[in-house]
C-alpha cells in the first residue's frame, strides 16, 4: 500500500501499489478535470491530454512517461503527468488542474 496526496484538496488516499492515478482519484472524489475536461474527456483511454497532474513530490515512484504523454505534454514542466497513464508505485504529491 502506499498514499497519494493531492495538495489542493488537502485530501490523502491510500491505495495498492500499481494503482492508475486517474481511476483512484476519481473513485476518491477528487476532481482533476477542468471544465472543457469534463465535458470533453476520453474516460482514461489516453486519447485526450485532458487529466493532466502536476506531481509535487515522488516522480521517482511513478511509472514512466508513455510515449503519448510525451508528445502531450512536450511544452509542459516535466514533472506534468496524465492521469490516465500513471501508475503509482509509492508515495506521491499531486497538484490537480495545474
Amino acid at each position: 500500500m502506499t498514499v497519494i496526496s493531492f495538495v489542493k484538496e488537502k485530501k490523502e488516499i491510500i491505495v495498492a501499489q500499481g494503482a492508475n492515478l486517474r481511476e483512484k482519484a476519481i473513485q476518491n472524489g477528487i476532481d482533476i478535470y477542468t471544465l472543457s475536461g469534463k465535458m470533453m474527456n476520453c474516460g482514461g483511454y489516453g486519447q485526450c491530454g485532458t487529466c493532466i497532474v502536476e506531481v509535487v513530490e515522488g516522480m521517482e515512484n511513478l511509472s514512466e512517461k508513455t510515449e503519448f504523454e510525451q508528445r502531450k505534454l512536450k511544452k509542459k514542466p516535466d514533472n506534468f503527468r496524465l492521469a490516465c497513464q500513471t501508475v503509482v508505485n509509492g508515495p506521491v504529491a499531486i497538484k490537480t488542474k495545474p
